[in-house]
């Protein structure tokens, strides 16, 4: 059983429970620089090995793994003092907010021999899971195009003083969901095009950045994708549109996973269609926090394959550089909302010499 340690415990909150639940892993330990929220989290998992140091993590030689769940701009940090005290890393996405890091991470990671994961959780989901697994089976034949979508009433992140920040941008923190599953499908995306808004409802609260965004992408087949990410008005009803969509459209079938609603459909190559719902244990398994507010289920898988990867030496993806391939993509869609023009994705890689 490999021993785990997290740092951060905002997001950290799911790794929790996903290691305590599990029995692959055992928790070690727990840190964030926020003694109080340490304080909040050994009483609610009744787990009490805490520290406010990092370095009581790196300095543990029993620990086998470091899980990152801190803010975006520390992620390159902390991931390097992890390989440096020869720890295998689980970061959450995005990995890093600078691709200027990305260079001396992926030599430290070959030199260490510590594998390093990105914790894009929603592949990690049922829906996402199964409609993987069907195609990976051939159930609907070869891929033509991906649709993905995430829209959410996220009005009340507007009440958030760091809402308002220029340095917040719903495209890295909303829409690197649905982009990640383009690029689990269609990994060599070659070129970006989109248009992005700040809507009324943004504009009235001060937002800097765009809430409202649409985006093509060319793969360097020819194949192409969108992806669309709305975030301050209203949602459908459940029952008509999900918060997160993929949709997978192929020669012979098609299929599509939902996020929250634990939803999946399919029309395989014999014609036939399916809705597949999953039960009450299953929700409980994904969602064990009030309001479907975090991931635990999620955590829990990905950590448990992330060990499988370790002991069993095969890789574990999303890796370090397909975190750094999402990370240039979210780059070039940037761009691309900045200058109103086709971004290459190779020009991104090539500027920070990758």
């Amino acid at each position: 059983m490999l021993k785990i340690a997290i740092l951060g415990l905002g997001e950290g909150r799911s790794t929790m429970s996903a290691a305590i639940e599990s029995s692959k892993l055992e928790l070690v330990k727990i840190c964030d620089r926020n003694e109080e929220l340490c304080k909040q989290r050994a009483k609610e998992f009744d787990f009490h090995s805490y520290t406010t140091n990092y370095d009581d993590l790196l300095n543990d030689a029993s620990i086998d793994i470091i899980a990152i769940y801190t803010p975006d701009h520390l992620h390159a940090q902390h991931v390097k003092q992890a390989l440096l005290s020869g720890k295998h890393v689980v970061c959450t996405k995005p990995f890093i907010d600078d691709l200027s890091d990305a260079k001396e991470l992926l030599e430290l990671s070959k030199s260490t021999g510590k594998k390093v994961f990105i914790g894009q959780s929603s592949r990690f989901f049922e829906p996402a899971k199964r409609q993987r697994a069907d195609y990976e089976a051939g159930l609907i034949g070869d891929l033509i195009t991906i649709e993905a979508q995430y829209h959410a009433d996220h009005r009340w992140f507007l009440k958030k003083e760091w809402s308002l920040l220029q340095s917040f941008k719903w495209l890295y923190g909303g829409l690197s969901h649905p982009v990640d599953f383009i690029r689990w499908y269609l990994p060599n995306i070659q070129e970006v095009m989109g248009y992005g808004m700040i809507s009324s409802n943004g504009q009235s609260a001060g937002l800097k950045n765009e809430d409202t965004m649409h985006f093509i992408f060319k793969a360097t087949d020819g194949r192409i994708a969108r992806v669309s990410g709305v975030y301050t008005s209203p949602t459908q009803p459940a029952q008509r549109d999900s918060g997160m969509s993929t949709i997978l459209r192929a020669t012979e079938g098609a299929s599509q996973a939902d996020y929250h609603e634990l939803r999946y459909a399919l029309t395989d190559k014999t014609g036939e269609e399916k809705v597949i719902t999953w039960g009450d244990s299953t929700i409980k398994y994904y969602f064990r926090f009030e309001g479907q507010s975090h991931h635990g289920g999620e955590y829990q898988n990905y950590l448990e394959y992330f060990v499988d990867s370790i002991e069993q030496g095969f890789e574990a993806y999303p890796n370090m550089e397909e975190g750094i391939g999402t990370v240039a993509l979210l780059q070039a869609m940037d761009k691309s909302l900045q200058t109103g023009m086709p971004v290459k994705i190779a020009d991104i890689l090539n500027e920070y010499g990758l």
